[in-house]
């Protein structure tokens, strides 16, 4: 439908807003939202109970766990972002988008998108990379539907008729340019095929990379676009004004730029370099201002409504949102010391911590916008507050019942890692034993998401129902002053220059941003004294790489870490602590995030390559009780030999050592190593094939840390 034309210049113009698209929109953030939870829910019990992994290659806890957090982070969040940003932005700059045709590119590329994760996951087409493990392919469709949506957004803030930018629209800008950033450079990759490809960095520089990604793809992505649609959404549902238009610029601009350096704190006690490591700290205890000033501006927006608070869904939902918001970004600032972190990194209490800001500031602030736009889309009241009510209800007993006991579960990991004897020897050498003690905890963490999940569903009927009680304003009719030309002088706050030209806006948000990732980069990637070699590492045989791939796409990183850290409970648990040099010709590095199972960096050699076949065909019958999934498949299928040379060669061109003559002659390399490991096996009666798939698994387990030889005193 177009706008009536305006016949005399002197008066308002008259125009529609789109909200087809907000509506496109929320469709889908309720869709993904619960394919992600029921995922998410289906994943807790797995852990629990491993007979829920289901027997299948495509079921397994691996593969389908990092589908679970891109579903929920991608497509139940992002579309939220999505649908809050086209409607917020239209009615801030008083003019529709720029392009429905934009539009409609950004909505179905969004959606083809998270189907290609839908596919490619499970299949085990993975980098391994937290939040970032979609293959290039991927990776470059993400890259240009995030173009078409800046092309969109700054399009219609070109053509806007409010010429001041409120706050919201600082995030969004803020928004667009770091994720473009952080999603460009931590992508950096080489294909060797079309599902294949390695990391442009190796090892420690690779964490430092991930980790930058990582930490900031939830500043970036689940953290300012929500605080935009906080400042956006919480006035105009309280009808009150923001508490503090001076707090509001404080708290963006120390945001943006403080973030940024707290990625190194995801990586404390590893081989990454202590200076690194101390920047992530200091910035992100430093964190907590800026946080909390949007937090403290938050509530006191709702200052002289709290009686409204008591009745209206939305609101509940806004404030309970704004606290978990709150809630996480103090913990996590805690978590960055070492005293804590030494106890909490590698166990359930980071899970609990994730999900806290997850489910209560994400989830709970999208349930709210869904609440309210809704009826208003659809011209109609809320079909039943009762309802959300006992949404908002279900959701908070949710969050209880998943992050009580995860927190239970991390402490009672933490300690027990540690814990020694009277006589000086670890008291649970036996990592099973610290898992067989949260196994009910798991239990209880899934019947929290079956409540959670439980109240969403309570929310799409209700929704439903206002939806068929109304009808559609796909094409809502607006009226608004022409926008007229600036004058020259500058009145006002000086800060108001810059929220009327967002060329500018967007030049200063990029400084802020880059400003860390430069200062932690530069010297990491420049001074060889950051990562020292260590002669003795050498490159992954032909056999070994294919192993690694293998483990890569059985998701195993997702429960193991193959990281030592220098703790004396670790060190007498796994080995000798990690050291830099070991992970130079590591494409991705694979250091982890969690220890559902045990370390594995120094597996290799300790035990016989019969334990290995027997665990993975059974977990039970090496470690009774223990909770992972079986791997039969493993022992039916057969490495894809028609990879290994141009694996080789991609790696090659990445900095890895290898001579062309081994190239050419990998497969054969391969084979070698491989009759090898199978003559072994058949000492003890276990017949499989050479070219098998267990067989690469079990030489890349074999391989692991034994590069270094570390003398004892006799």
């Amino acid at each position: 439908m177009s706008p009536p034309k305006k016949e005399d210049p002197g008066k308002p113009d008259a125009f529609f807003y789109d909200n087809k698209i907000v509506r496109d929109f929320g469709i889908a953030t309720v869709f993904w939202g619960i394919a992600g939870m029921l995922i998410g829910v289906i994943i807790a019990f797995q852990l629990a109970n491993p007979d829920m992994n289901m027997g299948t290659q495509y079921t397994t806890f691996g593969r389908v766990r990092p589908l679970h957090t891109n579903a929920v982070i991608f497509a139940f969040v992002g579309n939220a972002i999505f649908m809050g940003v086209y409607y917020s932005l239209q009615r801030l700059c008083k003019t529709r988008m720029y392009s429905d045709l934009l539009s409609k590119i950004n909505f179905w590329g969004w959606q083809l998108i998270i189907v290609a994760a839908v596919i490619t996951l499970p299949l085990g087409i993975t980098t391994s990379k937290e939040y970032a493990e979609l293959e290039w392919p991927i990776d470059i469709a993400i890259t240009l539907v995030w173009v078409v949506f800046g092309w969109n957004m700054f399009g219609t803030l070109a053509k806007r008729r409010e010429r001041h930018m409120y706050v919201a629209i600082w995030f969004y800008i803020a928004t667009f340019l770091t994720v473009a950033v952080l999603h460009i450079v931590n992508s950096y990759e080489m294909p060797v095929n079309l599902f294949k490809s390695y990391s442009g960095y190796a090892g420690v520089q690779d964490a430092l990379v991930q980790w930058w990604y990582g930490h900031n793809a939830v500043a970036f992505f689940l953290t300012t676009p929500f605080l935009g649609l906080m400042y956006y959404f919480l006035p105009k549902a309280a009808n009150r004004p923001v508490y503090s238009y001076r707090l509001s610029i404080i708290h963006f601009w120390s945001l943006i730029f403080i973030y940024i350096w707290a990625g190194p704190h995801h990586l404390l006690y590893t081989s990454l370099p202590d200076w690194a490591q101390s920047l992530g700290v200091v910035f992100s205890i430093m964190l907590i201002a800026p946080s909390w000033g949007g937090m403290i501006n938050g509530l006191l927006t709702l200052r002289g409504a709290w009686d409204k608070v008591r009745v209206e869904p939305v609101l509940k939902f806004m404030v309970v949102a704004i606290t978990a918001y709150g809630m996480a970004t103090f913990e996590g600032p805690m978590l960055s010391l070492k005293n804590v972190n030494a106890i909490a990194h590698f166990t359930d209490w980071i899970v609990a911590h994730v999900h806290v800001g997850a489910l209560g500031w994400n989830g709970f602030l999208t349930f709210a916008l869904l609440y309210w736009l809704f009826p208003r889309l659809y011209n109609t009241k809320l079909f039943s507050n009762k309802l959300a009510n006992t949404h908002f209800w279900l959701g908070t007993l949710g969050i209880l019942f998943y992050a009580i006991p995860m927190y239970w579960a991390g402490f009672t990991q933490g300690l027990m890692w540690k814990q020694f004897t009277a006589e000086g020897t670890l008291q649970y050498s036996n990592f099973l034993e610290t898992v067989l003690q949260i196994v009910p905890m798991y239990y209880m963490r899934g019947i929290g998401g079956v409540l959670y999940l439980s109240g969403v569903f309570l929310m799409v009927y209700n929704l439903y129902k206002t939806a068929k009680s109304g009808t559609l304003i796909a094409n809502e009719p607006a009226v608004a002053p022409a926008r007229v030309k600036e004058e020259s002088h500058n009145a006002g706050h000086w800060h108001s220059w810059i929220e009327k030209r967002p060329t500018q806006m967007a030049i200063w948000a990029t400084v802020a941003i880059l400003i860390g990732g430069l200062v932690e980069f530069i010297p990491a990637f420049v001074i060889k004294s950051n990562v020292p070699t260590i002669a003795s590492v050498k490159p992954y045989t032909s056999l070994e790489l294919q192993g690694r791939d293998l483990y890569i796409k059985e998701g195993c990183v997702n429960c193991h870490t193959q990281m030592v850290r220098p703790f004396r409970s670790e060190t007498e648990r796994y080995g000798e602590y990690s050291k830099a040099g070991e992970f130079v010709y590591d494409h991705n590095f694979l250091w982890g995030s969690k220890r559902t199972g045990p370390d594995l960096h120094r597996v290799g050699g300790k035990y016989p390559n019969s334990w290995h076949y027997h665990h993975m065909l059974d977990p039970t019958s090496m470690s009774p009780g223990s909770i992972m999934p079986a791997y039969p498949w493993l022992f039916e299928q057969n490495v894809d030999l028609s990879t290994t040379q141009d694996k080789l060669r991609v790696l090659k061109k990445l900095g890895v050592p290898y001579e062309d003559e081994y190239i050419a002659n990998a497969n054969e390399e391969l084979m070698k190593q491989a009759e090898m490991v199978t003559a072994d096996l058949a000492k003890e009666g276990l017949e499989v094939k050479p070219e098998s798939e267990i067989v690469a698994l079990i030489a890349y387990l074999q391989r692991l840390g034994t590069d270094i030889k570390v003398k004892t005193e006799e």
